[in-house]
């Protein structure tokens, strides 16, 4: 007997011996159809469809002979730009195989188109494509919406449910709002050349602030005249501004993206093309009130300014007397000040005066007093003079009594040896050495014969 490992086995096609486990059975069948059938389509109606809260979508596929069970997961599901329901005829690619647990065969969906589309999504993928590499949709040459038009073109068919409720749309929020109809085919043969026509007329006429081009709901196949790239070509060069309202909020067409602005329904676009009338109403009863208010602040302000004015207004004679008395006063304080500055510099003079008086030298006296010093210092002179001249006397006297010269008229001698020096010891002579002897008057050359202690 097998034992389960885990891993899917691959059964032979001849005779199995071995007794296998369902879930060995279940994972080998599994492997072997997703190795036998590659990723595919698969054509049918959709029935029993059911969105699970965890995002994964569960529905069975079938014809007029069979059905197949079908999984699509919430990251594949979320891609699709329409809602899957009952009774929509399909076309799913996905990988076929078998869920284990419960032994079901089924089909694991990566991708959906409504049958019989796949042509003209393909169609409509290259022409998008085409118009996009031409800077048809470019962001920066999108209009602005005018905030209150005066006069609203639509282009629709006379005969379909969205011109009424795009016209009660406008009669409700801007009921002053003109509104001009440019009528036209919106589906079939041709339908696309004639809504292409009819924008190019309101273009020519120019009887609008903004153009909607709009139809109802339908299918793929209804909405196709609206992908036509002659309707994109003169929505951009229409001169006013263009919202598209086509079909419902998950249908998208060339028109949408060719528009100034995309609206998800043909009463959606009348939305956006005019203000609500309530809001409007509201605004101007708000800015009315806000005007009535500064208005009332302002004459409040004038009229406490005029009162102002008022007291302050004076008979010119009133008005010249209290000037004359203001002069008087003036004159007075003048004269005033004029005396009291006199006097306060009169002050400062006879201050100034006594002080220059004060330092003004004493001539005669200073005079004496100089004399007086003068013979004071001759006197100190002449004394100073005999003291140094007897100290000097004293001095020579004595610089005489030690001189050389005179201890040698006392008999004395000077002895040098041969360099020069004076003799003091006999013990550094020698016999034979010269001797040069001074005397008080003149001197002698001798050699020593012998020397003693």
């Amino acid at each position: 007997m097998l034992q389960d490992q885990g891993l899917a086995r691959r059964v032979p096609t001849g005779l199995v011996k071995d007794v296998l486990s369902v879930s060995e059975l279940n994972r080998s069948v599994k492997d072997l159809l997703e190795h036998r059938y590659p990723l595919l389509w698969v054509r049918g109606e959709i029935s029993n469809f059911i969105l699970a809260k965890s995002g994964h979508a569960y529905f069975v596929l079938k014809d007029a002979q069979a059905q197949l069970r079908c999984a699509m997961f919430r990251n594949r599901q979320q891609n699709l730009s329409w809602q899957p329901k009952d009774g929509m005829q399909v076309e799913v690619q996905g990988l076929v195989t078998l869920y284990e647990n419960r032994g079901e065969f089924q089909m694991v969906a990566e991708t959906m188109r409504q049958s019989g589309l796949g042509n003209l999504y393909e169609a409509f993928l290259r022409l998008k494509e085409k118009l996009e590499k031409e800077g048809l949709f470019a962001e920066k040459d999108k209009r602005p919406i005018p905030f209150l038009p005066r006069s609203i073109g639509i282009v629709t068919s006379t005969h379909g449910a969205a011109l009424h409720d795009v016209l009660t749309t406008l009669a409700r929020r801007n009921p002053s709002a003109g509104v001009i109809v440019y009528p036209t085919v919106v589906q079939g043969d041709g339908a696309g050349a004639k809504i292409a026509r009819a924008i190019s007329q309101a273009a020519a006429r120019r009887e609008c602030d903004v153009l909607i081009v709009c139809r109802g709901g339908g299918s793929v196949e209804d909405l196709w005249a609206f992908n036509d790239e002659a309707v994109a070509r003169a929505i951009r060069a229409c001169p006013m501004p263009v919202i598209s309202g086509v079909g419902h909020e998950t249908d998208f067409t060339i028109a949408d993206f060719a528009a100034d602005s995309r609206a998800p329904t043909p009463t959606a676009a009348a939305e956006i093309s005019s203000p609500q009338r309530e809001v409007l109403l509201d605004n101007v009863s708000a800015l009315l009130a806000m005007l009535v208010r500064r208005m009332q602040r302002e004459i409040d302000g004038r009229a406490q300014t005029v009162d102002q004015l008022s007291r302050r207004l004076q008979h010119p004679g009133q008005r010249l007397r209290e000037r004359g008395v203001y002069l008087d006063q003036m004159v007075g304080r003048l004269g005033r000040a004029g005396r009291h500055a006199i006097e306060q510099h009169r002050w400062m003079l006879d201050s100034l005066a006594q002080r220059l008086l004060q330092q003004t030298p004493r001539i005669p006296e200073l005079s004496a007093q100089v004399r007086l010093q003068t013979d004071r210092n001759d006197a100190a002179i002449r004394t100073k003079l005999a003291q140094e001249s007897s100290r000097l006397d004293r001095l020579v006297s004595s610089l005489l009594h030690l001189a050389p010269q005179r201890v040698l008229e006392r008999g004395y001698s000077l002895i040098r040896d041969n360099t020069g020096r004076l003799v003091r010891d006999a013990a550094r002579l020698s016999a034979g050495d010269t001797l040069e002897i001074s005397f008080s008057k003149g001197g002698a050359i001798a050699k020593v014969e012998s020397s003693h202690d």
